[in-house]
């Protein structure tokens, strides 16, 4: 007898919806697994015979043959347990006829026929929904994040007898529905940081045209404190937005109990001694995103940046252009989103002396080793460089006007980005820190007066080409932010001080 049910394979955050078809003929008892498995979708044939076996059931002792298809795409994972096993049952007559054809199986089994919960299942659901699949059965733990598309009829199911009872309509579950999740705790308020007008600025102009920034200070300048801070001041995702970051937290398994939908930008702030993999993403199983793809849409804070290796940093030039990062292995690739905003911070120096200079015992030679760390290609990436002074006694204790706060600040952003968005209709563009500098100049042009000093900075070296380009795109946020149509001198002149830190005539 020949019988099919229907499960998923994930290539990065990308669903491809795989035909599990099972054929029993007569011979010598044996099982044959094919369609490219790997060594976890192989030992599926083990889980499931135990689990038939602790549920009560047998399997079945003739010629079994087992196809994966598409046969030409790698299958990887836990997560075909339950659609073999279904398959199985259905071609050895225990469950009825076309009981299982228009459903899609989500899980990994335990020996005892448990169902557990597996990663990815939001993209599965995802890639079942495109091939015109709307029911699926997953595991219990994994239901809330399947309903997270509506229009879906989720199946939750803690074991393998569930399965069979639902299927042959002896015990048939109802459809799962969502229950509302704990409301999302407010993040960390930028009325926390005291003084440091211009790093303040800084965050608020990388928050409203979504520029990388770099943070350079002594210790306790504040610049971890604003970085956090960032993410409060971006806009809520937008429901596709949301999806894919969620999608992405899935696969990854950093997914917070109870499946909400992420709907804030993420944060992902990796240590100095992350690897190229821990940072950029892969492994030599199933590629797994790193913190890069996992901070999509939201804010990658490298904390200590010159104590990353060079190598690593460096691997981030090419997915900062591009918005994308896909990994190449053997066995094939995965392409994962990562549209960030970067935000560096680094010390001075290797001391780090907090009293600044004047206590610095790092030779000169030192200072530029240490700061050659962070390549010329990388800073060139880089829209806005800010150097934190400390904080005097005077703003942290006589200070007479409370800082402005979180909620105000990113009132502005909004506003700035509504006008950007406005300017940006029909380009597929969503800030103007994603403007191509050749789009910028053609279609947006500033006027020539206004960029006086920006030209002489290029022609003395100060500025390439490309730091051009960035430098007409903060004055463009400068100017969203202002009300203005256009830049003027004054949003050209602080967008070059924003990433050249001084400004000569």
């Amino acid at each position: 007898m020949l019988a099919r049910t229907w499960s998923v394979g994930l290539a990065g955050v990308t669903g491809a919806l795989v035909e599990v078809e099972v054929d029993i003929a007569n011979g010598l008892p044996g099982t044959v697994l094919v369609g490219l498995p790997d060594a976890v979708v192989r030992q599926s044939l083990d889980r499931v015979r135990a689990a038939l076996g602790n549920t009560g059931l047998d399997f079945p002792q003739r010629r079994v043959t087992i196809g994966l298809s598409p046969a030409s795409m790698p299958k990887q994972g836990s997560g075909f347990d339950l659609a073999i096993a279904v398959a199985v049952l259905a071609a050895s007559g225990t469950l009825p006829e076309g009981c299982a054809d228009d459903v899609v199986f989500l899980g990994e089994l335990g020996l005892d026929g448990g169902v557990r919960a597996v990663r990815g299942v939001l993209p599965a659901v995802l890639a079942a929904a495109r091939a015109g699949r709307r029911r699926v059965v997953v595991p219990a733990e994994n239901a809330d994040e399947a309903a997270l598309l509506p229009g879906t009829e989720v199946v939750a199911v803690d074991d393998l007898g569930q399965v069979l009872g639902h299927l042959s309509g002896k015990r048939r579950l109802a459809a799962h529905v969502r229950a509302p999740g704990p409301p999302v705790p407010p993040g960390p308020d930028l009325a926390d940081v005291v003084g440091q007008a211009t790093g303040r600025r800084a965050v608020e102009v990388a928050a409203a045209g979504g520029h990388h920034l770099l943070l350079s200070g002594p210790p306790g300048a504040g610049k971890t404190m604003l970085a956090e801070r960032l993410p409060g001041l971006l806009p809520p995702l937008d429901e596709a937005t949301a999806t894919e970051v969620t999608a992405i937290a899935s696969v990854a398994g950093t997914l917070p109990g109870g499946a909400p939908l992420v709907s804030r930008p993420p944060f992902e702030a990796p240590h100095h001694s992350a690897t190229t993999v821990s940072l950029v993403g892969g492994g030599s199983g199933q590629i797994r995103p790193g913190a890069l793809s996992r901070a999509h849409a939201g804010v990658l804070f490298l904390d200590e940046a010159p104590e990353f290796p060079r190598a690593v940093l460096d691997t981030l030039r090419q997915p900062l252009e591009r918005g994308s990062v896909t990994i190449h292995r053997a066995h094939g690739s995965a392409t994962f989103p990562c549209r960030v905003q970067l935000v560096l911070a680094a010390n001075p120096c290797p001391c780090a002396s907090a009293a600044g200079d004047t206590a610095c015992t790092c030779s000169s030679l030192e200072r530029r080793r240490y700061g050659s760390r962070l390549s010329g290609p990388l800073l060139d990436r880089i829209d806005l460089r800010v150097e934190l002074p400390p904080v005097t006694r005077a703003a942290w204790l006589d200070a007479v006007a409370a800082p402005e706060a979180t909620a105000v600040v990113a009132a502005r952003v909004a506003a700035a980005r509504a006008v950007a968005a406005q300017r940006l209709a029909g380009t597929g563009l969503r800030t103007t820190g994603e403007v191509p500098g050749r789009l910028l100049r053609e279609r947006w042009p500033v006027p020539r007066a206004a960029l006086v000093l920006a030209e002489r900075a290029l022609e003395r070296g100060a500025l390439s080409l490309r730091g051009f380009d960035r430098v007409l795109r903060v004055a463009w946020t400068l100017s969203d932010l202002a009300g203005r149509d256009v830049p003027g001198t004054d949003e050209v002149t602080e967008a070059l001080g924003l990433r050249l830190q001084r400004v000569t005539a």
